[in-house]
């Protein structure tokens, strides 16, 4: 089995590539499963319904959120229409949602999570506690986990990575939008990436015209946040291929497209 995960979509750039080119990833790589991170799908903020529907019409089997998953104030009331959107697991009950869930795909049983970090991220629970309380719960009941770790920092993926070795079969860091070289599989069997990286524009700052961010950096005055539209644009993600019998990840390769037009 392989798995196709790709890091967050930014603003209609990012969608309009996945529309472009996902299909013919899927029949290179001979992908089974597709992982997308949407949360900032819509403006670079969020996902409004309208732009999950659009999503939802490519080859995507789940898409996972992140810290601006409530954003867009409407995804309050229309995420419980879309039982394939998985947002952090560490916000509190009250939110609507699931943090993660089952899918029956290619004869197995895929438990997909979503998680945030905390250094540097909004103050929620901790998230190795937090796996703690609920693995549990799923324990046995999938054939493969998969998590997608939405964090700041470097150090705490890479610990996050460590603390689920041997029990999750993917751990990937989202967030940063700025791909790490460091896939591999981790000593206890699971397929590790510190962060999947961005997928949209190439020549902004994280997806931002370069020119706002530079100006903020040098002046110190505040400017409206403009996502850069312009080509080239950029698909930053992982294959994992899974063994069928042991359920092991065998090989994980790093995705860095670059499409000109």
């Amino acid at each position: 089995m392989k798995i196709l995960m790709i890091g967050d979509v930014v603003s209609r750039p990012g969608r309009t590539v996945l529309k472009e080119q996902l299909d013919s990833l899927i029949e290179e790589y001979q992908i089974d499963f597709t992982i997308v991170n949407g949360e900032n799908a819509s403006g670079g903020n969020g996902i409004t319904e309208k732009n999950a529907r659009e999503l939802f019409n490519l080859p995507i089997d789940v898409m996972t959120m992140g810290n601006h998953v409530w954003q867009q104030k409407e995804m309050v009331n229309y995420i419980e229409k879309f039982p394939r959107i998985i947002r952090p697991l560490n916000y509190p009950a009250p939110c609507p949602g699931k943090g993660y869930d089952f899918f029956e795909h290619s004869g197995k049983t895929i438990c997909v999570m979503n998680l945030s970090g905390q250094i540097f991220m909004p103050e929620l629970d901790s998230p190795f506690n937090l796996f703690s309380r609920v693995w549990p719960e799923i324990e046995g009941k999938f054939d493969l986990l998969i998590v997608d770790f939405h964090a700041e920092a470097t150090s705490e993926k890479i610990a996050f990575g460590y603390y689920l070795d041997g029990k999750a079969s993917i751990v990937v860091g989202t967030h940063t939008h700025v791909q790490t070289a460091d896939e591999r599989i981790l000593p206890g069997g699971t397929a590790y990436i510190t962060d999947l990286g961005m997928t949209g524009p190439l020549n902004g700052v994280i997806g931002v015209e370069k020119d706002i961010i530079i100006g903020n950096m040098v002046t110190k005055r505040p400017e409206r946040f403009v996502i850069e539209k312009a080509r080239p644009w950029q698909i930053n993600g992982i294959v994992v291929e899974v063994d069928d019998m042991t359920n092991q990840p065998v090989k994980i390769e790093r995705i860095y497209r670059i499409y000109e037009e």
